[in-house]
């Protein structure tokens, strides 16, 4: 089966869907979602989204601020630019139907978090990112030129490499020309062809045991362009949310934003002890990165599994109110947060590296564009600045639909495609290979390329990794193609990208922290 259209979206994030939008009025647009269409890193982002809205903030302060917490390590061209586009494209945000919190003056309710130095987060109670992906959902589903294909799983990029033509790694004349795509359903492999494709395919915390994302986040877009021999950096950069709640077996791990901080929660260890001055002097609003560590380190030396987040010292009717989600959370577990300390422990958050792209979102594969976490835009850095990634992603989605809409009419759809081959293939009989690989693989990221690592611990992770892949390269070659071993797959690829980044990475640097390298490099 073939599908013929002029954008490809892979993805229904925040990325996705707002590019999605802007390119249906000038062209046929299909997006595809592996879930439902709800079900994204955006839905999960609960903290907000941030901008310049009112003084004493300014563009300069919010770029000063990105820059820090980046370690010296962002594209400062980059950083000013979506600092200064970020008002406008909030703008676009509220006149698709987004609410964010005002006070009774009308003017919108700013939160602060880890790194800022104003108020400048605006959201939408603790739920902000479900929020904007309900309000755009419904615009997407309300317009005429996109069809909208859930449980649909991109497997593949189709580039030359699926003519017959032999491209080098990283030359420039690779192209993209759509994707084979597994209808989860039928369990048939489609062929889309786009004249130009949108990778916002999210991020990969499920490389990890603990994590704040969702099931789908398995690093599908990185992986599908490190197949297609495009360009991949930064992937030593995982970024630990410090604090999501401690309640062992549930998964993904429940998220307690930042914001929680902002308003005024202090970490404490098991002991009752405020931790976080030892660190940094800005305690426990330090940026994620050091707090993450910091908390890592007091576990290991009280001996815990988790520390507190306190709120009980705050007003109890406005607390609940700013953060009801997380209020009946914690209730359902057992805490009511105006009166219990609340458990928390650092989860895999979010991917600063990803598919490198330019300021119009395009990668190093031709008629390719990338958003959102999957992408590298220069932005973050070493280290991502609390609630920046909404922004970036309908910034880069933004100039990407400009950049798409004006080169769409230069392509012709590819022809002589070949249709998806799985001649001499069966299913899989022993899905405990893939779930038992899956589960080897979640272990050895979050033992030996977590929060701190060490040369021994990334030499053992890379051979340990080693053994995965080939097990599972040799199920696939034989396999009918299923969303598991895809995601296994994918995550396999991803893995041994953050690996290898991180042992070529000999100082420590943002969230990138190896004990044979305490120091950077300039201060070494």
């Amino acid at each position: 089966m073939e599908r013929k259209y002029d954008f490809l979206v892979i993805g229904s994030g925040l990325g996705g869907l707002s590019f999605a939008l802007k390119a249906a009025d000038h062209g046929k647009v299909c997006l595809i979602t592996k879930a439902d269409m709800d079900e994204t890193n955006t839905r999960y982002a609960q903290g907000g989204v941030a901008a310049v809205t009112y003084e004493p903030d300014s563009y300069e302060k919010h770029v000063k601020d990105t820059l820090i917490a980046g370690d010296n390590l962002c594209n400062e061209e980059v950083v000013k630019l979506v600092v200064k586009e970020a008002p406008a494209q909030i703008r676009k945000l509220i006149k698709w139907g987004t609410h964010f919190d005002k006070e009774a003056n009308g003017k919108y309710e700013l939160a602060k978090e880890g790194g800022h130095s104003e108020y400048r987060i605006l959201h939408h109670k603790d739920n902000t990112g479900q929020e904007i992906q309900r309000a755009l959902s419904v615009q997407a589903r309300r317009h005429p030129e996109i069809d909208i294909l859930e449980h649909h799983f991109a497997v593949d990029l189709i580039t030359q490499h699926h003519l017959g033509k032999l491209v080098k790694r990283h030359m420039t004349d690779i192209e993209c020309y759509g994707a084979y795509v597994l209808n989860l359903k039928t369990e048939e492999v489609i062929k889309i062809l786009a004249k130009t494709t949108l990778l916002a395919s999210g991020g990969a915390g499920n490389l990890y045991s603990t994590t704040t994302n969702p099931v789908v986040a398995t690093g599908d877009g990185v992986a599908m362009v490190y197949r297609a021999k495009g360009v991949i950096e930064n992937m030593e950069f995982i970024q630990f949310h410090p604090t999501s709640l401690y309640n062992p077996g549930e998964s993904p791990s429940f998220l307690i934003t930042e914001a929680m901080r902002g308003y005024g929660g202090v970490l404490r260890n098991p002991e009752g002890e405020k931790f976080m001055n030892k660190y940094d002097k800005r305690g426990s609003l330090a940026p994620r990165d050091i707090v993450a560590r910091a908390i890592d380190n007091e576990m290991k030396i009280h001996g815990h599994d988790f520390v507190y987040l306190d709120t009980t010292h705050l007003n109890e009717k406005t607390l609940k109110e700013h953060f009801p989600n997380i209020t009946e959370k914690c209730k359902s577990i057992g805490i009511d947060i105006a009166r219990d300390r609340i458990p928390v422990v650092p989860a895999a958050h979010y991917v600063c590296g990803g598919v490198k792209v330019d300021v119009n979102a395009r990668t190093w594969i031709n008629r390719l564009y990338a958003v959102g976490e999957v992408s590298s835009t220069g932005l973050h850095g070493a280290n991502r600045l609390a609630s920046n990634s909404l922004i970036e992603a309908i910034v880069f989605a933004d100039r990407a639909a400009k950049h798409a809409v004006k080169h769409v009419p230069d392509y012709d759809f590819a022809e002589h495609i070949p249709s998806w081959n799985d001649a001499g293939t069966t299913h899989p009989e022993e899905m405990v290979l893939i779930t038992q690989n899956m589960k080897e693989v979640k272990q050895i990221m979050s033992n030996y390329v977590g929060i701190v690592r060490s040369d021994l611990r990334l030499e053992r992770a890379a051979v340990r990794l080693e053994i995965i892949y080939r097990e599972t390269e040799e199920l696939y070659k034989k396999s009918k193609v299923s969303l598991r071993i895809c995601e296994l797959r994918n995550l396999i690829n991803v893995g041994y990208l953050v690996i290898k980044m991180a042992q070529a990475r000999k100082e420590s640097r943002g969230l990138h922290f190896n004990l044979d390298y305490p120091k950077r490099i300039q201060e070494a």
